[in-house]
């Protein structure tokens, strides 16, 4: 009896500890997929805009966000398939339409990811942005070029992240913002502005990044009805990482503004960091600019390509697309600078209909497709509120519709 239960034991411990490595670089994944330079552009905008008050928006997009991960991760993550995979047995060729509505977005704004790159670069060591930006899509082509390419992806998106975090953290504390104020406009806001909360629900979880970190779970191998737990678990916690990043990005600016400093130049977050820390804050500002940017080039390359390749392509195959998808997005930004705003208002468009359509499937497959789950009960609970989500997606997906409308007239 004792032979035939070490190897057994033996079986289970392995893959916990490759599943934690594998389910901690999702989380990261998805969560600085999401915090790319137009979250901290937008982030700092609206905090000018509604100083304390957009704490409620920041606490209702959280709560959204998770609402609309936990279905995603949980279908994804259990039957073991990428959502176009799923979409094209619920209804052929869905998948494929809807991995095209992801390539063109993500293409688009991984050119504005690698501009966010030369940016930072400038900040920091005052080189051209252009220049910068090219030295930034190199390192990121290298990282899919390494032999152990998903542990190195897993490892820099974990590392970058927590930088983040700590050096938003430090520039929050300096700038003193006002805990009190903040909290209780958390919960009773002296000002709500529902447009700013949908931009923020459609700019942590719209097009790709929905499908960052469930597409990189289970590529790692993590999926099944014996792993929902962890499954579960990390989709939280990966929302919440997202959640962590902008409430420190809003304090540290809340302070700066709540100090009577009038921020007024053409890059506010830049500014803001200085007026907090002096040129220490500007120079960090470099570093969280860089590492939002360059894990969003990563993150929107890797998932892009995870919808037009399959389980079956080999991890090489799979790199090498990723790299010309990389190169492909640096020399548009090479050529024009930056991503032009006609495309980055038909992308933006694009995203706004990706979340209310590939949700969709995900309900669906929930509800009506057990056979896809092996046979999994889904929770009734986590199907309601999903719909509740969902419905929200589709106003989105309706106000996405006018910037194409503006673009046409």
């Amino acid at each position: 009896m004792a032979t035939s239960v070490t190897p057994v034991t033996r079986k289970l411990k392995k893959p916990k500890n490759r599943h934690r490595g594998a389910l901690l670089g999702a989380m990261f994944l998805m969560a600085t997929s999401a915090v790319g330079p137009g979250f901290i552009v937008q982030t700092t905008t609206f905090t000018v805009q509604l100083g304390a008050a957009f704490a409620f928006a920041i606490l209702v997009s959280i709560l959204v966000d998770i609402a609309v991960q936990l279905n995603v991760w949980r279908v994804i993550g259990v039957s073991g398939k990428r959502a176009q995979e799923l979409a094209n047995t619920v209804l052929p060729g869905a998948g494929w339409f809807l991995a095209a509505l992801i390539c063109i977005g993500g293409l688009v704004f991984n050119v504005g990811n690698i501009a966010g790159t030369g940016l930072g670069t400038n900040v920091l060591f005052g080189i051209d942005p252009k220049i910068g930006g090219l030295i930034s899509a190199a390192i990121a082509i290298a990282i899919f070029l390494s032999k152990r390419a998903g542990v190195a992806l897993d490892k820099i998106v974990v590392v970058l992240g927590a930088v983040m975090i700590l050096l938003i953290g430090y520039v929050a504390i300096v700038s003193q913002p006002p805990l009190g104020e903040a909290l209780k406009n958390a919960v009773i806001p002296d000002n709500v502005d529902f447009l700013i909360i949908t931009t923020l629900i459609g700019g942590t979880i719209g097009g790709y990044i929905t499908y960052a970190g469930a597409h990189r779970m289970i590529d790692a191998g993590v999926s099944g009805p014996e792993n929902v737990g962890e499954i579960t678990k990390s989709s939280i916690l990966g929302i919440i990482i997202t959640g962590v990043i902008r409430v420190l990005l809003f304090l540290a600016i809340l302070g700066v503004v709540a100090g009577g400093v009038a921020l007024t130049s053409d890059n506010l977050a830049a500014e803001a960091f200085q007026s907090a820390a002096g040129d220490i804050g500007l120079k960090l500002f470099g570093v969280i600019l860089w590492a939002a940017s360059i894990t969003s080039v990563i993150g929107a390359a890797y998932t892009s390509i995870s919808f037009v390749t399959t389980a079956k392509t080999s991890p090489r195959v799979r790199s090498i697309a990723t790299c010309v998808f990389i190169a492909v997005s640096a020399t548009v930004f090479t050529l024009l600078g930056q991503a032009p705003a006609t495309l980055l208002i038909m992308a933006g468009a694009v995203n706004g209909l990706i979340l209310p359509v590939g949700f969709a499937v995900i309900l669906w497959v929930a509800w009506r497709r057990r056979d896809l789950l092996g046979g999994y009960i889904y929770p009734k609970w986590l199907l309601v509120i999903g719909v509740a989500a969902w419905l929200l997606t589709l106003y989105l997906g309706y106000r996405s519709l006018g910037g194409l409308v503006a673009l046409w007239a």
